[in-house]
Parts: structure tokens; sequence; C-alpha cells
């Protein structure tokens, strides 16, 4: 199988190339040249088993059963619970998915211990190193240092918007104490370190001298990864019973896994609603086919504060029927003036994707977890609140059951849990000397240049 880019100007490449790689050169984003065929998730298979069977679909051939079986069970081998992804009940026909028994308790975790596993055999295999990098709104970051601290073939370079994150979250990015683990802290918003990523890689030069890969959603083995804890879902439910997915939404990345997911057959249908924040740019997307860069607001749920959400570019690849053309004049238009309308042959059949979007206010989102604590005694965190408000909303539309994805341990944003419940949300014991550590991370400005060259300073021959 090989991967094209949704610009359509780059050549085709295999699974592991694709991977490291991150961005096609032509500034498109990868995908497979078709979607193969995957048998459901049985009822009593294991996680472990599940995800490699996905991984083998993608890499057709590249890596052995043997290395697929090995990266995938090092990779879930420190989650807390077996299950990996366990479901527990809500109410009558709805449930929470719990993403957060990773090492950074969120649901990056899942991807990103994959990543870091596959990223270091192949490097070790091919005798090379690359440079890591990604842009983070709080979890991506830490999950991305706690899988690849200490990996012998990767430099991490993380960059994070100054002050935008919480305490909690900026401590698993900078607390590993690995020397190929580099934390940047921008002036600036989510936004800004998104784009300065997106400058790096378009800096052909500067890919090839530094080796520059990225793991932000971007990367197609972060969509592959969390595909698979939709068709174990869909195992544990019952292989017949339609499931309405509610996924608490920034960068689209996870919804758009269970887009993927669904196309690869492992799910019984598709539908799923991006739950958002007081950013709306996704509703806006789908309510009214225009996409629209506005400032990033500050909301309770960080995580999500986004104004241009990257997989968007790989739903509007499919549904337009895979038109490169199409998908060049949409992104040059808004990188011209960061207003474009879509045109009706991705407008008309974005509607019948499964796919749609609906936002929770800041003071609804902070009454919702105050509302389910008092309902369940559970505490849960902003972003997972977004997720059970819209899902209330959806009660009793239909017959599917609802799944929310919970993406955080409450215990990662306790000043927010403080506020809206007065309960203390403490670590678990597990991952609670991490605020004993000490923290290292630079300041910079959002100047790319700056970046570049800091990036330069500290990459390990």
């Amino acid at each position: 199988m090989k991967f094209i880019s949704t610009r359509g100007q780059a050549s085709p490449v295999g699974f592991v190339d694709a991977c490291l790689a991150g961005l096609a050169p032509d500034g498109g984003l990868y995908v497979p040249e078709f979607w193969p065929r995957i048998e459901p998730a049985g009822p009593k298979e294991s996680y472990v088993s599940v995800a490699s069977r996905v991984i083998a679909a993608f890499a057709d051939g590249e890596l052995t059963t043997d290395e697929i079986n090995g990266i995938c069970e090092r990779a879930y081998a420190g989650f807390a619970h077996q299950s990996v992804a366990p479901l527990v009940q809500w109410g009558s026909n709805a449930f929470i998915m719990e993403l957060h028994h990773g090492p950074t308790l969120a649901f990056k975790d899942i991807a990103m211990q994959l990543i870091a596993q596959l990223f270091d055999h192949v490097l070790a295999a091919r005798g090379a190193r690359m440079s890591v990098t990604c842009a983070t709104s709080g979890d991506t970051g830490g999950a991305a240092a706690a899988a690849f601290a200490g990996a012998s073939q990767v430099d991490l370079f993380i960059l994070h918007p100054f002050e935008r994150v919480s305490p909690v979250q900026r401590l698993f990015m900078t607390t590993t104490g690995a020397s190929n683990v580099h934390n940047i802290a921008i002036d600036g918003d989510f936004d800004a370190c998104q784009s300065i990523v997106k400058s790096l890689f378009a800096d052909r030069d500067f890919v090839d001298e530094t080796g520059l890969s990225g793991v932000n959603s971007i990367n197609w083995a972060r969509i592959a990864a969390q595909s698979v804890y939709y068709a174990t879902a869909q195992a544990a439910l019952g292989s017949d019973r339609p499931l309405k997915f509610i996924v608490p939404s920034g960068n689209m990345g996870d919804a758009l896994a269970g887009y993927v997911a669904a196309r690869c057959g492992l799910l019984n249908g598709f539908e799923a609603v991006c739950a958002v924040n007081e950013n709306e740019t996704l509703k806006t997307l789908f309510e009214s086919g225009r996409m629209v860069r506005t400032p990033a607001i500050a909301t309770p749920s960080p995580a999500m504060d986004i104004s241009v959400p990257s997989n968007f570019e790989r739903i509007a690849f499919e549904v337009s029927g895979r038109d490169p053309e199409a998908i060049r004049q949409i992104y040059a238009g808004f990188a011209q003036s960061g207003d474009v309308e879509l045109p009706e042959k991705i407008r008309g059949p974005l509607s019948c994707s499964g796919l749609s979007a609906q936002s929770v206010s800041n003071s609804t989102t902070l009454d919702e977890m105050r509302k389910l604590l008092q309902e369940t005694g559970w505490l849960i965190c902003p972003h997972t609140a977004v997720g059970t408000q819209v899902a209330r909303q959806l009660f009793g539309d239909d017959d599917a059951t609802i799944v929310v994805l919970s993406t955080a341990h409450a215990a990662k944003f306790p000043e927010t849990v403080l506020e809206a419940t007065g309960a203390d949300a403490p670590l678990p014991a597990r991952v609670a000397n991490v605020a004993d550590r000490p923290e290292v991370f630079d300041r910079l400005s959002s100047d790319p240049t700056v970046v570049r060259d800091y990036i330069r300073q500290r990459q390990r021959d």
C-alpha cells in the first residue's frame, strides 16, 4: 500500500516513510491510497491484538508480524488498565470511554506510545536519527515527552503556548529529565505554535538537514493508532449495535480516527459529533461551509483552544472525491485570506459524512462538571465535560448507543475542577511525583527563525 498527499503534488510513499515524514513535502497530509478491509474486533480479543491487526493492514508487509506485535506490546505494557480504553456505563444507553490510563493521563498516550516504539525500531534498523517536533495545546506534548524520553534515535522538540496550558499538563512535558527532550514555551497561542511547525516543514532544506519529522495528529500513525479504540468499543458493546460517538475536538484527529475505523469496516455504521468549546471553527465548517481563521479563545478546556483544525483537510479530501486540486485551492485561499467558502462538491457530501459539530460555552462546561459529579460521583476533566454536555443534548434522538470519549483525567486540570465542583482532583499515585521533579523549558518568541536556530543548536549527530 502507498500513501498519497491530500494536495497531490508529492510522490506516493510507504507506510513507514509516511509516518516518519509526518507532513507531505507539498504541505498536504498523507492518506492511504485505498481503505484496507479490516476484520472487526472480536468481543474477547485483546487491545494489543486489535492494534497489531490495524497497523499491519496499513503497513502492508513493510514490517513483519513479530515486529508489529512487539511494537504494540511495548506501547501498551505501561497502561494502568488492561483494557487500555475501558468503557464505563453512564446511563441506560450511554457510556464513557476512558482514554486516560496511559503514563500522562490523556488519550494522546494511546497513539504516542506506539509512535515512539515504531520510530525507534525503524530508525535503529536503518542506522538513522531524526529530530521530531510537535506543537501542543496541552496533552500531545506531555504524551510525546513520556513516549520519546531516552529514545536512542530521536531528539524531541515540543512547542507549547506560554502560560496557556494547565500547570499539570506542563509538568508532564518539562520534568522528564531526558537529555533528548527539549521544551519550548512560545509567546503566543497554540495556533502560533502550529504555524511555526508548518513553517519548519515548509523549509525543505531544514527538513533534510535535521531529519525533521512531526508527531502531531497530522502524522498518519496517530490516526491509525486511535482508530483501534473505536473498534474495541464496537466489539465490547456488540457488533450489531449502532453507536454514536461524542468526541471532544480541537484538531479533529480523534474524530477522523473514528471515520477511518468505519471506512475500514471496524464499525457498524458511523456517526460522530465533534464537541467543541467556544472556539467554534468546526461548528462553522459543518453548519455553513466556511473555514474562518479567528484568534483562539482561552477556555476551561485549553487542549481544544484551536481555530485551525488540521485534520479537516483529510475529511475534505475524502468527501471531495479525493480531488487534490480542490484541496490546494481551498488551502491556498485560506492561507491568503483566512476565510474561504467550501465548494459545493465538499459542502454537500460533508453533510452525509457521519460527522457534525456542536459547541458548549465556558459556563456550561463548568456547570456540566458539577452536574456529573452530583449525579455519579465522578470527577471529569473540562474537555470530557464538553463531550458529556453535548451527549445530553442528543439523548433520545434515536436508538444509537452514545459513547463519549473521555480524553483526559480530571487531575490534569485541578484548578478548573476545584472551581467547577469545589472538589480536589489529586494525581493518581502512579504519577504523583511529577510535581516533585525539576522543570526544564526555554521561552522563545513566535519567530520561526528563532525556533529553527534553537533546533539546530541542540540536535545530536
